[in-house]
């Protein structure tokens, strides 16, 4: 009769089963935040590779030799990755302003600002778009494992209740209370620890990319600026093929 009761004890559907309706939405409230957490790292993995490639894709595009004219053309009036949407962006002004006619000192400088404040506008959203969904691993990473506690306490208080209950201590008494309760802190560990994972490892990416476009940003500012010290070029491209 031993061996029945040790193979419910490791079975998660009888446990779930045989929990009381405390644990039971503890338990389900951790399983939603699991599937939660995960397609956020899924979707997270998928958005940084391919964010990645993309960027690497581009940089080589500069390190070609083209000019940037043409790479800003092949890219589009709207592209959707922040790198070749900086440099549109940064050409865009450009033209607007060297369209008036040449340019002082004074409207140079101002002519950097402007391009400085473009592109930190895109830098800034861009970094919330990429660390949008982290927070939620986060609170999952942080809440799972004193929810599942939770699961933990009510299980031994009901556990102490059927030892009262029977007036005994026979460990058949207790023996399924607690199971069901250091299941509820098992689901709420498994929640946490990819979460955790997770979360560190993407705030780590979100980061890395921030900083390749601020990079970006103070390259480009530095091509303007040396075009605006030659009076005789008409853009900022003449820079890229002076590097």
């Amino acid at each position: 009769m031993v061996e029945p009761v040790a193979e419910s004890m490791l079975n998660p559907i009888a446990l779930f089963m045989a929990a009381d309706w405390v644990v039971k939405a503890i338990m389900i409230g951790l399983a939603v935040a699991s599937v939660w957490s995960w397609a956020v790292i899924i979707d997270k993995a998928i958005r940084f590779t391919t964010l990645n490639r993309q960027a690497e894709a581009f940089e080589k595009e500069l390190s070609s030799g083209r000019s940037l004219e043409d790479i800003a053309a092949q890219a589009g009036s709207h592209p959707e990755h922040a790198l070749p949407r900086m440099l549109v962006t940064a050409l865009s002004d450009w033209r607007e302003t060297r369209a008036r006619g040449p340019l002082t000192e004074q409207q140079g400088n101002l002519l950097i600002a402007r391009i400085d404040r473009s592109l930190d506008s895109i830098i800034a959203r861009e970094g919330q778009r990429v660390e949008n969904g982290l927070g939620v691993l986060s609170v999952v990473a942080t809440a799972s494992p004193f929810i599942g506690l939770f699961g933990t306490v009510w299980g031994i208080m009901r556990a102490f209740g059927a030892i009262a209950s029977a007036g005994n201590t026979n460990l058949t008494t207790v023996a399924p209370a607690i199971s069901e309760a250091l299941f509820a802190t098992a689901i709420g560990l498994a929640a946490a620890i990819p979460a955790y994972i997770g979360y560190n490892k993407f705030s780590i990416d979100a980061g890395k990319f921030s900083g390749r476009l601020e990079s970006f940003a103070d390259d480009l500012q530095a091509a303007v600026a040396r075009r605006l010290g030659a009076p005789s070029a008409s853009s900022p491209a003449a820079a890229r093929r002076d590097d």
